[in-house]
């Protein structure tokens, strides 16, 4: 990323900035030798219930949806143990982020863009992973979708972004891991890229990102 950046680049939290199985790797010995089965399903659960709570017309703090998730996650996996619990929420509290996060950011930022992130998560949670990984600074909005009480992807949701900023749908840059989220964020108007971290097959196909990108070094 070299010379003058412009535009607004909006990155969404989970999956994309920070790594949410990381969690469970820090404790994978105490979680159950099906370590990463536990982290597939709470991920998995995780999101179900914001969809899912979206479509009822209520809402619960991602947060809480965090929990309910690994408990449904440690008591669907033969032989994990229930008392890793408390480890594996201390560690969701501060996920480790991706190795090329803060550079990315930094780059932007010094370049002239203006940055954000814009999640699910409920804003204790984005504030404790912001701080722990350094890149506060590098950020000039976090933006949750605590305060609407409807998740991704929810219109409404995205609207928190350009409402924010004072602009208009195609003057944001949206980035996320997360199929879906990008499908909702072109369907609202944003320009999008998609990092696909893990190789996926694309889906949504007449709702496709503008680039995908192997991580954000891809930037901009």
């Amino acid at each position: 990323m070299d010379g003058k950046m412009t535009g607004t680049y909006v990155f969404d939290a989970y999956g994309t900035l920070f790594d949410v199985h990381s969690a469970v790797a820090r404790h994978a010995q105490l979680v159950s030798p099906q370590s990463a089965r536990v982290s597939e399903i709470w991920r998995n659960k995780q999101l179900e219930y914001s969809w899912t709570l979206t479509l009822m017309g209520r809402y619960r703090p991602f947060w809480d949806l965090t929990e309910a998730a690994l408990d449904f996650a440690l008591a669907a996996v033969p032989g994990a143990n229930a008392e890793a619990r408390e480890a594996l929420l201390d560690a969701y509290r501060t996920l480790s982020c991706y190795p090329e996060v803060p550079q990315v950011l930094k780059q932007l930022k010094e370049g002239g863009a203006r940055t954000a992130i814009f999640s699910n998560g409920s804003p204790e949670m984005l504030d404790s992973a912001v701080s722990s990984s350094g890149i506060g600074d590098y950020l000039d909005k976090v933006i949750s979708i605590h305060d609407l009480g409807k998740f991704k992807t929810h219109p409404e949701s995205y609207r928190l972004v350009t409402d924010a900023f004072g602009i208009t749908p195609k003057e944001v840059t949206f980035q996320s891991s997360n199929r879906w989220d990008i499908a909702g964020a072109a369907a609202f108007g944003f320009t999008c890229n998609w990092v696909n971290r893990t190789g996926q097959p694309d889906e949504y196909g007449d709702l496709s990102p503008t680039r995908i990108l192997e991580n954000l070094n891809g930037l901009p």
